[in-house]
């Protein structure tokens, strides 16, 4: 049975040979890919998409508005911070925009 220095030395050894093994293959593998893409004229838009890194949230759908400010048509959904034009309002039932 071997040692654990032995192992240890074999380990070392084979992770030169993969990394040596993989560069090889990868310079391969690059000129394949190249010599298509001129072959065939691919861009990078092609290759890749039209838009790289994380995909966009989906925005959320505006809401209909159910508050109408009586002097200057302005609307309010009703949600995030009040306007000014209804912020004071005890009773916001008098905008409330008939449905």
């Amino acid at each position: 049975m071997a040692t654990f220095r032995e192992l240890k030395a074999q380990m070392a050894e084979l992770e030169v040979q993969a990394a040596a093994a993989r560069a090889a293959e990868f310079e391969e593998v690059l000129a394949d890919v190249r010599a298509k893409v001129a072959e065939y004229g691919f861009t990078e838009r092609d290759i890749f998409g039209s838009r790289r890194g994380r995909p966009r949230k989906a925005t959320a759908a505006t809401l209909p508005a159910k508050y109408q400010d009586p002097k200057s048509g302005a609307t309010w959904s009703g949600r995030g911070r009040a306007p000014d034009w209804i912020k004071g309002a005890k009773n916001r039932d008098r905008f409330l925009i008939p449905s």
